[in-house]
């Protein structure tokens, strides 16, 4: 008996160091390059790394794979697909998501609340690729709160200042961001190029004013880059930058005019938190 136990204890003992190893491996720190080159990526958002340059883009960035990153409404998960398995052997990825349970009965069923459990369910799906990779309730203008002052790496958005430009929260947008953030750590942001002084129902920032309200709240912008940049983008289209792939908001109006001029002309901008 005393030969079985034992023979049953080395087994189970070799089970779990197995299954710890396997854990280790599915979790294995990797490069970006490596994640960005992933079968994991589905191929209709691989298709776009010609428009979106995630590895340039997140090189630019300076992000590191033990870092705690936070992005900002991830939406179908365009980012989350290079971001969450990249830092799930060191870092940690979460997602300003939105509020999957919203006080008003109605909007339980509209919009955010069922995008917020579609990608959370993503989340669940793929956790063997997302290791620990979880979410944070945020959604303007009822939760703002990401997290301990204090408490993360990087903050990350990708075109949405000017969801929150056309309903007023983007300053305190960038207020909940810069509190969340540690001494020194960075804001980055991707979002469409507009000209001087564009509404941002278009779809459109102004570069300048993005710049003036990010250092207003306490950022300091340290470098730009033209990686998502598109000399082709006339920015003065019937409907505003949705009029481009790959809304192409028109539908087969001018389809091919605006499939040759491509995805909408970015700013890239990098942000860091004062050291006090």
């Amino acid at each position: 008996m005393k030969k079985r136990a034992l023979i049953a204890g080395i087994l189970l003992g070799a089970t779990s160091s197995a299954s710890v190893f396997a854990h280790e491996q599915a979790h294995e720190v990797k490069t970006l390059d490596q994640v960005v080159k992933s079968d994991f990526r589905q191929d209709k958002n691989v298709s776009r790394d010609k428009y979106r340059h995630p590895l340039e883009t997140l090189t630019f960035f300076d992000i590191k794979p033990s870092d705690t990153v936070i992005e900002l409404w991830p939406g179908g998960g365009w980012y989350a697909e290079v971001l969450a398995p990249y830092l799930a052997g060191e870092g940690q990825y979460v997602a300003g998501n939105f509020d999957t349970n919203p006080a008003d009965e109605k909007k339980r069923k509209g919009y955010r609340a069922t995008s917020g459990k579609k990608f959370e369910a993503w989340l669940k799906k793929h956790k063997a690729q997302v290791g620990q990779a979880t979410t944070v309730t945020f959604d303007p203008p009822t939760h703002y709160v990401l997290g301990r002052d204090e408490s993360v790496d990087t903050v990350l958005t990708f075109r949405n200042l000017h969801n929150w430009a056309m309903k007023g929260y983007l300053e305190p947008v960038f207020e909940s961001t810069y509190k969340v953030l540690k001494p020194g750590g960075t804001f980055g942001i991707v979002e469409h190029r507009g000209k001087a002084g564009m509404d941002a129902k278009t779809g459109y920032m102004d570069e300048a004013q993005v710049i003036a309200l990010a250092e207003k709240v306490g950022f300091t912008l340290v470098a730009k880059s033209d990686v998502n940049a598109n000399a082709k983008d006339t920015k003065d289209y019937p409907k505003g930058v949705w009029t481009l792939p790959p809304r192409l908001a028109l539908e087969d109006v001018d389809k091919a005019k605006y499939l040759a001029i491509g995805e909408s002309d970015r700013m890239t901008l990098k942000f860091i938190k004062n050291v006090q």
